[in-house]
């Protein structure tokens, strides 16, 4: 289906929709808005996988009001592949343990240190940049850029679904084949993170401060929820590839081929940004963040083959598609 169909369509259905329905759509929109300054004054920004989808679909299905049930029926089908893998992404802990595969800890630590000359990246940022006691700003910005990856990726696709389904559809498929490539080499290659790593006295001292940023923001008492969080609902052992890095860099490749302006190329500053965050912090090897790059640039192009073989793919669309209505 062309762009201008689907365009075409959003409008007659706009044009179609009741001055009550518009009005009801406002109220909810008003409503959906207060939730998420509750949410966000109360606990920060909302981390957890299965929140964060309800609050997705509940936000399309706003959009939905007044243009039948039909509409309703399609946020619901066309989520619910994302929703599957956020719940396979949170049982993976317990798919791990089942297969117990020996965990690669010192083995990967030890080759990190090598490539980089004797020393680990992580071990010589926080050795020159983490106090532990005094927290800087830019640990309040790379908390902030760590967690962008809980929501970029459900943000985008709703954006695509709402202004054109074919690209909702392209990114979308690339997501689930990205977050089952990594949770089958999750599976299949349990990696220690450089935080655990250190735990385990495999390498010399180095804190897990991804939500340590928090404090700076004078959060702290959110800190601790989404501290808990990480604890409870992560998998420790699942730092190969990068799948922080690995969505970055798909969201910026995904967007970089399609908007038509030279500015474009900023957008791979996201991903780089997100990789020295994590180095930073603990949370990932620069040899994780090379993998997660590494299968997001295939899983991108193995799409775009498929997409081209079947007349799909389209190297540019106007900035406009992802402007507001």
């Amino acid at each position: 289906m062309s762009e201008e169909v689907i365009e075409g369509d959003i409008r007659a259905d706009d044009a179609q929709i009741s001055s009550t329905a518009r009005t009801v759509r406002r109220l909810c929109t008003i409503a959906y808005c207060t939730v998420w300054v509750v949410l966000v004054v109360r606990d920060g920004i909302p981390t957890g996988r299965a929140l964060i989808s309800i609050l997705i679909v509940a936000g399309l299905g706003i959009t939905c009001i007044g243009r039948g049930w039909h509409r309703f029926g399609r946020v619901f089908l066309d989520w619910l592949p994302f929703t599957l893998v956020l719940i396979v992404y949170d049982v993976s802990r317990t798919l791990a343990k089942a297969v117990n595969l020996p965990l690669h800890e010192n083995d990967i630590a030890r080759t990190e240190s090598w490539l980089f000359g004797g020393t680990n990246p992580s071990v010589w940022l926080q050795q020159h940049y983490y106090h532990p006691g005094a927290v800087r700003w830019y640990d309040g910005v790379a908390t902030l850029i760590y967690m962008t990856h809980f929501f970029a990726t459900p943000v985008v696709a709703a954006v695509l679904w709402v202004r054109n389904r074919v690209l909702w559809l392209g990114f979308i498929v690339r997501v689930v084949a990205l977050s089952f490539a990594g949770l089958a080499t999750y599976v299949l290659f349990p990696e220690a993170p450089p935080w655990y790593a250190a735990r385990d006295h495999y390498l010399p001292a180095v804190a897990r401060t991804s939500t340590r940023g928090l404090e700076w923001m004078h959060l702290g008492n959110v800190r601790q929820l989404v501290t808990d969080a990480q604890n409870d609902g992560s998998n420790p052992i699942a730092a190969m590839p990068s799948l922080h890095t690995a969505a970055a860099m798909l969201i910026a490749l995904f967007l970089a081929a399609r908007i038509a302006s030279r500015w474009r190329y900023l957008l791979y500053l996201y991903p780089a940004a997100m990789g020295l965050v994590l180095v930073y912090t603990g949370e990932h090897y620069v040899l994780d963040l090379i993998v997660g790059v590494g299968y997001a640039i295939g899983v991108h192009r193995l799409v775009l083959r498929w997409e081209r073989s079947r007349g799909m793919a389209r190297e540019a669309i106007p900035v406009a598609v992802f402007a507001e209505p």
